[in-house]
């Protein structure tokens, strides 16, 4: 494919577009290897931003296919540069590790879960009726919205609406009962 790119055709004004075509076909991926081998941070865009600097001069460039050569490595390796100094300019980004995250406080679900058990939970689940309980449990537990509970359910959302309501406000009661009947 070098074998097209001569003094002559570089200079060929009315091969803009083709020209072009042929010079990144033949030397984008080399670009690219050159840019992520040197590490740089995005080497795709660096390899972008070479050849949108390159095609203007197209037609200055001497030397025919190797002349392109120096002149396109040259101005990847001055994107390399360009990269590396930014990067040591720029503070470290170290990837965001949620477990050693100290700064949240548990939420009111997990403290809940802390001070009553499962058999405790399901003792209090049972006090409520069929609906009320599966509302919960599709919500709750297999995360479902309103509208997609109200589809499982066969019912509407504001029916959801309620029965969620009324569940929770019967948890809380028999919760404050318990509450009451402890030592």
């Amino acid at each position: 494919m070098t074998d097209a790119l001569t003094d002559g055709t570089l200079r060929d004004h009315a091969a803009g577009a083709s020209v072009f075509s042929v010079v990144y076909r033949t030397y984008a991926s080399q670009v690219l290897g050159y840019l992520a081998a040197r590490g740089v941070e995005d080497p795709e865009a660096a390899m972008q931003e070479v050849f949108l600097s390159v095609l203007p001069r197209l037609d200055t460039i001497h030397g025919g296919a190797a002349g392109l050569r120096t002149f396109i490595f040259s101005v990847a390796h001055a994107r390399m540069v360009d990269d590396h100094r930014r990067q040591s300019r720029t503070p470290a980004r170290l990837p965001f590790e949620p477990e050693l995250d100290q700064r949240e406080d548990s939420s009111a679900e997990a403290d809940a879960l802390e001070r009553i058990s499962p058999r405790e939970v399901m003792g209090l689940l049972d006090g409520l009726p069929q609906d009320q309980r599966e509302v919960l449990a599709l919500r709750l537990v297999a995360g479902l919205t309103v509208e997609q509970t109200a589809e499982a359910m066969g019912k509407s959302a504001g029916a959801v609406k309620q029965l969620q309501r009324r569940a929770l406000g019967k948890l809380r009661e028999l919760s404050a009962v318990k509450e009451y009947l402890r030592p």
